[in-house]
């Protein structure tokens, strides 16, 4: 598939826990030339400066934006071993919405950097890095940026669980489930963490990571033909969540979110033959530990029988009735294809659309 999108780079940002999956999109080149680069996530980068720092008997302010806590265990841990650390309110959204427990493992919150702190600042996405990586490889930095981060939204008080399954539950319900509504230009004020996302690129649009995989599946031409002509289910099995998607004509009409931690190859494939048919419920999902279930009416003349699956935990489904999808050639930058595939949804719907060649 060409993508063609007059005389703009696009650099596509999937950040997961672990990773940051990286697509350079250059309209004159084949998508196979394109440059491609996977790299430790942003908070694995503040983990190992963490560790650093503690290890030369550094106090550490944090400060910046709200961005991924997937550097929570090394902090406690060296908090738990003498390290002495402090962050600014803003910051603190990384680690919780809620200000008690932030103190509750030992930071002090303060606006200020205390004397003597060694000053650590939190992002997603820093334009200072990108300006100098690409500019290292002799690329220069793009006119637009799509990126990807899971959000659980605002919940000072209640269950991050709940909280982030209510915003997918707004999605099928107020904007009826278009899948071209996954990815935005301005998030939702609630979506705390891509709100912050949005802000650090400047220009653009940013999404869940879930819903960058399900539009990243849609990336390969066979598999959305197919979503259109009779409905499919979208899985992508990632190192911390599992997701799952039925689709049908344009739209989404369920959701499925479960801990990968809890689940195996059997267990999985049975939740996803009740949630095909329909008969998954949300408490079900929940009192497993899971984020939750919501399935719409059903789609006239569809099962969702074809399974897609993705995910770096994908082999867990190996031997069951199903399909590996590679988006792009490259399954590690689904999210990065789908990122390219949701704005061009987007702009089509609103009159200027990525020219698609197959």
């Amino acid at each position: 598939m060409n993508l063609a999108l007059a005389d703009q780079n696009i650099l596509c940002l999937d950040i997961g826990s672990g990773t940051q999956d990286v697509f350079y999109y250059m309209p004159d080149q084949e998508l196979e030339n394109c440059p491609k680069f996977v790299l430790p996530s942003p908070a694995m980068q503040i983990g190992s400066r963490i560790k650093d720092l503690h290890a030369r008997g550094k106090n550490i302010f944090f400060y910046g934006r709200n961005m991924g806590g997937g550097f929570y265990r090394i902090l406690k841990g060296c908090l738990e071993n003498g390290l002495k650390a402090a962050i600014h309110p803003e910051a603190a959204f990384s680690l919780s919405d809620s200000p008690a427990r932030v103190r509750g493992i030992g930071l002090e919150l303060t606006p200020i950097c205390p004397e003597g702190y060694y000053p650590v600042h939190l992002c997603d996405y820093d334009p200072g890095f990108w300006h100098s990586y690409l500019a290292q490889t002799g690329l220069e930095y793009p006119g637009l940026i799509l990126a990807s981060a899971q959000d659980h939204g605002y919940h000072p008080e209640g269950s991050n669980r709940l909280g982030r399954f209510e915003m997918w539950k707004r999605f099928m319900i107020q904007s009826d489930g278009y899948i071209e509504k996954l990815i935005f230009s301005t998030p939702p004020v609630e979506m705390t963490r891509l709100v912050s996302l949005k802000e650090s690129i400047g220009s653009g649009y940013v999404a869940d990571t879930g819903a960058a995989a399900l539009l990243g599946a849609l990336f390969v031409p066979e598999v959305e033909k197919l979503s259109r002509d009779k409905g499919i289910c979208v899985v992508n099995i990632g190192n911390s969540h599992t997701i799952a998607f039925l689709v049908y004509a344009g739209r989404v009409y369920g959701i499925l979110e479960h801990h990968t931690g809890l689940l195996n190859g059997q267990k999985l494939w049975e939740q996803l033959s009740f949630f095909r048919q329909g008969n998954l419920t949300n408490e079900q999902v929940f009192q497993d530990n899971g984020h939750g279930c919501l399935i719409l009416e059903s789609a006239a003349g569809s099962d969702f029988r074809p399974t897609f699956v993705l995910g770096p935990r994908r082999k867990m489904l190996e031997g069951f009735d199903c399909q590996f999808l590679c988006p792009g050639g490259d399954m590690m930058l689904a999210g990065c294809f789908g990122l390219l595939k949701g704005y061009s949804l987007n702009r089509k719907v609103h009159g200027s659309a990525l020219k698609v060649q197959s």
